[in-house]
C-alpha cells in the first residue's frame, strides 16, 4: 500500500512540474495571504534595515580612519619640524659660550667671536629658532625662568634684566630665558 501512494503522489508531482496536475494553472504560492511570501517580505525589510546599519558602520569606521590619518600625519610633520630640538639646545650653548667670551675686554678676538656668532645665529634661524625678546615684558613662566627678584622703578611682575637667552624653534619654547623680576617699589 505504502508503494500505491509513493507511486500516486510521484505522477502528482510530475503532473505539478508540467503543468498538467490538478494543481496546474494556480500555484498556492501565488494565491491569497501565503506565510511563505510574507515572511519573505518580513526578511527583505529585515535585510534592508542590516544593510542599512552595515552602510552606517561602514561610513563612520570610514570616517574614523580619515581622522587617524590626519591626525597621524599631523603627528609625523610635528616630529620632523622638531627632531633637532637636542642639537638646538646643545648649539645654544655654544653660543652662550661665545656671547661671555665677546663680553669679556679682549679687543683682538672680539672681532671673530662676533663673526663666528653670526654664523651660528643664521644657522639657528635657517631652522627656525629665534632668541626670545624679555627685557621689558611681563614675566610668563612658561617662558620665562625667573633667577632673582629685585625691587626696581617697574612695576611688579616686569622683566628687569636677562641672564641667559631663552629660545624658541618655530612655535615651541625650547629653551626658557633665565631673568631678573621687578618686585616693585619697596
Amino acid at each position: 500500500m505504502a508503494s500505491v501512494q509513493n507511486e500516486r503522489e510521484n505522477e502528482e508531482l510530475k503532473a505539478d512540474i508540467h503543468g498538467t496536475g490538478q494543481n496546474s494553472g494556480r500555484d498556492s504560492r501565488f494565491q491569497g495571504s501565503d506565510p511563505e511570501k510574507d515572511s519573505a517580505n518580513t526578511g527583505s525589510v529585515k535585510i534592508s534595515e542590516e544593510l542599512h546599519e552595515l552602510n552606517e558602520k561602514f561610513l563612520r569606521l570610514a570616517a574614523d580612519f580619515d581622522n587617524y590619518r590626519k591626525r597621524t600625519e599631523r603627528d609625523q610633520a610635528n616630529q620632523i619640524k622638531y627632531a633637532i630640538e637636542r642639537f638646538v639646545v646643545e648649539l645654544v650653548e655654544v653660543i652662550d659660550n661665545f656671547d661671555r667670551a665677546i663680553a669679556a675686554e679682549n679687543p683682538g678676538s672680539r672681532e671673530g667671536l662676533e663673526q663666528i656668532r653670526k654664523l651660528f645665529t643664521t644657522l639657528l634661524e635657517r631652522q627656525g629658532v629665534v632668541p626670545l625678546q624679555v627685557v621689558g615684558e611681563r614675566f610668563n613662566p612658561a617662558e620665562h625662568e625667573a633667577v632673582v627678584c629685585i625691587p626696581s622703578e617697574k612695576e611688579e611682575g616686569i622683566i628687569v634684566e636677562e641672564v641667559c637667552k631663552g629660545y624658541r624653534m618655530h612655535d615651541k619654547v625650547v629653551r626658557c630665558a633665565k631673568v631678573v623680576v621687578s618686585k616693585g617699589k619697596e
